[in-house]
């Protein structure tokens, strides 16, 4: 008999029903694991805790980069 080559949903399906507390996901509806980071089937994160952090705005790095620039120039020129 061949074994099946089994994804990461039919995985996550399987554990499912191990007594674990469910709830639906905010953005999908799909029934998830209460103590998972990330939807599974969406992949969207379940709060802001666990995203990965974001990248700052480029004007905001500009801005910084700029005002570091004038306080050089007023401390050497």
């Amino acid at each position: 008999m061949s074994r099946r080559a089994v994804d990461d949903d039919d995985d996550y399906a399987d554990n499912e029903g191990e007594g674990e507390p469910l709830v639906p996901c905010p953005y999908c509806q799909r029934e998830i694991l209460e103590d998972v980071a990330a939807c599974p089937y969406c992949g969207n994160y379940i709060s802001s805790e666990d995203a990965p952090p974001s990248r700052k705005p480029w004007w905001i790095i500009i801005g910084a980069l700029l005002c570091l620039y004038a306080v050089y120039r007023w401390i050497v020129g």
